[in-house]
């Protein structure tokens, strides 16, 4: 199994290696940021105090992944991506303390939405989604997302250049042809 400590660039471009066609991107902006919202919101709860902290298992697991982030060796991407699934988790205690049944169709309603639209997207690209080859494709999906939606502003160049010149540019896969 290869090391979850690679570094950005080399995830980055493994993962764009099952993302070339545009409609699976773009179903990326929105089931990625689901996926992300319904765990969150999973991870809500149980609520406890530690060192005058009130604390949950979602913001324990985004410290762990924000230290991730921050250290693939692209800083600015890092705080970037870890600004995102933060906002992502504020929303989601927001929705996390009301009754079981609502705590449960948030996050369950919008983990299995996140995960329908992915597999939509991965129709149009004609190939298995990249955690299937490499479990940490969980955690750079979200990295990817902010990525491709940094990088139309001009940010992240070098990075996008870098990644394109290994697996070549975004399409729109021909559906009548088998995926290569």
């Amino acid at each position: 199994m290869a090391s979850p400590f690679r570094n950005a660039t080399v995830l980055l471009t493994q993962y764009a290696e099952y993302h070339r066609d545009r409609r699976n991107i773009a179903t990326h902006f929105i089931g990625v940021p689901m996926i992300v919202f319904g765990v969150g919101v999973l991870l809500a709860r149980p609520g406890f105090e530690f060192a005058g902290l009130a604390l949950t298992p979602a913001w324990l697991a985004f410290a762990l992944t924000a230290m991730w982030y921050v250290t693939r060796g692209q800083l600015a991407l890092g705080v970037a991506v870890s600004a995102g699934v933060g906002a992502l988790m504020l929303l989601a205690h927001q929705v996390a303390g009301g009754s079981v049944t609502l705590w449960l169709s948030w996050g369950l309603g919008f983990f299995a939405v996140g995960w329908v639209i992915q597999f939509v997207g991965h129709y149009y690209e004609g190939r298995k989604p990249a955690f299937a080859d490499d479990i940490v494709g969980l955690l750079v999906g979200p990295m990817f997302v902010v990525l491709e939606m940094l990088a139309p502003l001009g940010l992240f160049k070098s990075l996008m250049v870098e990644i394109e010149s290994q697996v070549g540019p975004t399409l729109i896969r021909d559906l009548a042809h088998p995926a290569t």
